[in-house]
């Protein structure tokens, strides 16, 4: 079996990714600094290597004999990189550039690319399709594209085979709960269980797609096995949308309004591509997972 390497496999995505690859008997290594991933993530059977991803040096011998490089390693969020876009830039691009000269070194057969919808900017049509141009509107969105473009002139220069894959809005086991990397999902589930109300930024009728950890994860693996070796970037995400009142109508209780943040007014996700080139589906809607897992998990019910 192929032997994969998970860079950050010990975050959301990324541990989500490595139980799936270990249950189809991989060999899995994890790199991850445990700056925002937790051992309680790591699974077991996973080779872990505590280390920076910032530091080539220390990270390129763990390269050598893998097959596919899952590139999951980020500080992930909006807010968090407009505030701090210096510390982001070096976890996000300087890191990702560091993955990709060790894969290239390695001779690694394929790096699959964790971006983000967030590239897109403030678009004024839907639903977002792989061929509008990028206009990110944060440093995290940049920083997210700059990764793209990296992986598209690493596979025509260097001959390195990438893809790029481009989530909306993840949810699911093991996001994150509290601090600046909680999702609204997660900071709803919380204030609830705490009896306090939701607060939703602005007037809430921004529209979001949001996509299930473990479509993610199917997205990820289907990616590897493809044909796809050019660094192209593919948007994968649920084909339907929700506006934060919707989401605090499922979860039913108070809310309270924060001030409006700078992100787009809709992300509505075209999956078309992903059909086409992955025949990858979402299997899961927000709503669905909302009543029939997170809200009996969360005590809500």
């Amino acid at each position: 079996m192929p032997k994969c390497l998970v860079a950050g496999g010990a975050g959301f995505v990324g541990s989500n990714l490595v139980d799936e690859l270990i249950s189809q008997s991989h060999e899995v290594l994890v790199i991850d600094n445990l700056a925002t991933g937790k051992k309680e993530n790591l699974n077991p059977q996973a080779k872990f290597y505590e280390a920076d991803l910032r530091n080539l040096a220390d990270i390129a011998p763990l390269f050598q004999g893998v097959d596919f490089v899952f590139h999951q390693a980020a500080l992930a969020r909006v807010q968090p990189s407009i505030e701090n876009p210096v510390k982001y830039h070096d976890n996000n691009v300087n890191v990702t550039l560091n993955v990709l000269v060790a894969a290239r070194d390695s001779k690694v057969k394929k790096v699959i690319y964790a971006s983000s919808s967030s590239i897109y900017g403030d678009q004024a049509e839907m639903p977002l399709t792989e061929e509008m141009i990028a206009a990110p509107i944060s440093p995290y969105a940049l920083q997210k594209y700059i990764g793209e473009e990296y992986c598209r002139l690493f596979s025509y220069v260097y001959k390195l085979p990438t893809v790029c894959l481009r989530y909306f809005n993840v949810y699911g086991s093991r996001m994150a709960t509290e601090g600046a990397y909680a999702s609204v999902v997660s900071i709803f589930g919380q204030q609830r269980q705490k009896g306090q109300p939701m607060t939703i930024a602005g007037d809430s009728t921004h529209f979001r797609t949001y996509t299930y950890v473990k479509d993610i994860v199917r997205a990820n693996i289907l990616a590897a096995q493809s044909q796809i070796t050019d660094g192209r970037a593919i948007n994968i995400g649920q084909s339907t949308e929700y506006t934060v009142n919707e989401i605090a109508k499922i979860f039913g209780g108070p809310t309270t309004n924060i001030p409006e943040r700078i992100e787009p007014a809709r992300n509505l996700c075209s999956n078309i591509l992903a059909k086409k080139l992955l025949g990858w589906e979402p299997s899961m809607d927000l709503p669905e997972w909302l009543e029939n897992y997170y809200k009996k998990d969360m005590g809500l019910l």
